[in-house]
């Protein structure tokens, strides 16, 4: 497997082996010992989640306030363009983003660590997106900031997505003070 760091400390591209044939393909999308010594996961995964979507929605960017989540990210249909926000006021990478395509037919993963913002947009048809998460979900401790932050400036694929009526509400990041 390959492991790529990016801009956003811990945040970590990992690219799994792919056994392929005329038959299909086999990847091991996650190992407790491998992912551990080779990308760096301590935590353990305590929730599975899948969503599906169409193309141009978008969904985030999520985080939770007091108990953050560890992700590993993955699209096990179609493609999605995702991003990773840094949100910590104390960071030297504040207000900084990291921006990928991720793709059934890439195979790629993200690590995201705990205390990061995540979003994606869908590219393609439709999506599946299947992420591991390190802490259980509560609606009563998720955050967001909207998708059109412009101390994020992120470029995403369409300037006119489908939100949930609770991601237009989303407040942009404040600046650092």
């Amino acid at each position: 497997m390959k492991v790529t760091d990016t801009i956003l400390p811990g945040v970590r591209i990992i690219e799994p082996r792919v056994f392929g044939d005329t038959r299909g393909f086999f990847l091991e999308s996650f190992s407790l010992r491998r992912y551990r010594d080779e990308v760096g996961i301590e935590t353990p995964f305590v929730q599975d989640n899948v969503s599906q979507s169409i193309r141009g929605t978008l969904r985030g960017l999520h985080f939770q306030r007091t108990r953050p989540q560890g992700k590993l990210i993955q699209v096990i249909a179609g493609s999605v363009f995702d991003v990773v926000a840094d949100i910590d006021p104390t960071s030297v990478t504040y207000g900084q983003h990291v921006a990928m395509k991720l793709s059934a037919n890439n195979h790629r993963q993200v690590w995201v660590p705990p205390g990061y913002a995540h979003g994606f947009c869908v590219t393609s048809d439709i999506a599946i997106f299947q992420y591991k998460c390190t802490d259980y979900y509560d609606p009563d401790d998720e955050g967001g900031i909207a998708w059109d932050c412009p101390i994020l400036d992120i470029p995403w694929p369409t300037r006119q997505p489908i939100l949930s009526a609770k991601d237009q509400r989303l407040p942009g990041l404040p600046d650092k003070a």
